[in-house]
């Protein structure tokens, strides 16, 4: 194919490990890397090749992507991809910026898992199962295959020729990005998409509501929530996410700020608070 014809044996020996890889994508999952831990595993081969004879570079980038990572399963190999060209691009100039590897993936992270939601789990799999549960209200038994097959098989198409798509493109737009000086506004850019997508999941996914209310003569004269949300919606999450991420900043480790987390919504129900 017409992705996959400039590119060398080797490198396509490095893609194909992505690719299986990339299958253990979120066998480990953690609420503050998710998928990283897999995306790391999988990026192996690409750190391994580019990295061999510079052990610093090498830790550099293992730890690099070993950031928070959650996209739609059948797209990760195409962020894979181009992580790796800007690897490849990294390891070749001593004065890349590495900043924008992490920037480019979170950057994509959102408007990719938006359409891969959209397309495999709101549309495809919907009539995946439709045609399926025709099949076995019948008595079908090849009902199940089908509904794994008809849904499988195209996610594993686009996440195996996703990586080459994503190499070669990041290979030829990285580099004339980087000769035309523009990589540090690409990094900007992504790096402001990425913060959108993130005070957007702070919003979506981080839930305060209190039942605290005021009462007189059987009439409620006073909703705390509603007075919350009249000065702004989702001060608390928002409120509560800055004082997280300053704990982070400071050196708390996750697992006691998950663990205080738990603990105060506890006690915040217990009295009567939410």
């Amino acid at each position: 194919m017409k992705i996959t014809k400039n590119l060398s044996k080797d490198e396509k020996k490095m893609l194909h490990q992505i690719f299986w890889r990339s299958q253990t994508m979120f066998a480990s999952v953690s609420p503050a890397k998710m998928g990283g831990a897999g995306f790391c595993y999988s990026m192996m081969p690409v750190i391994d090749r580019f990295y061999k004879n510079n052990q610093k570079k090498k830790n550099e980038a293992l730890q690099r992507h070993m950031s928070y990572f959650s996209i739609t399963i059948p797209f990760t190999s195409f962020i894979m991809g181009i992580a790796a060209s800007m690897e490849k691009k990294n390891s070749e100039s001593n004065d890349f910026n590495t900043d924008s590897i992490n920037a480019i993936k979170t950057g994509l992270m959102g408007p990719l898992s938006g359409v891969g939601d959209s397309l495999f789990w709101g549309v495809w799999r919907v009539i995946c199962a439709g045609i399926a549960i025709g099949l076995a209200k019948s008595g079908n038994i090849i009902a199940p295959i089908l509904f794994l097959l008809m849904f499988n098989i195209p996610a594993w198409l686009i996440r195996y020729y996703g990586g080459f798509l994503g190499y070669s493109l990041g290979t030829k737009y990285i580099e004339r990005l980087y000769s035309e000086g523009l990589i540090n506004i690409l990094t900007k850019a992504a790096s402001i998409v990425g913060l959108t997508m993130v005070g957007a999941m702070t919003s979506q996914l981080v839930i305060f509501k209190t039942v605290v209310k005021m009462s007189m003569n059987g009439h409620s004269v006073m909703n705390l929530q509603n007075i919350l949300d009249s000065i702004f919606i989702g001060i608390v999450p928002l409120t509560l996410t800055l004082i997280f991420f300053k704990l982070l900043k400071k050196g708390v480790s996750v697992n006691s700020l998950i663990i205080g987390c738990i603990v105060l919504g506890v006690v915040l129900k217990m009295v009567g608070i939410c």
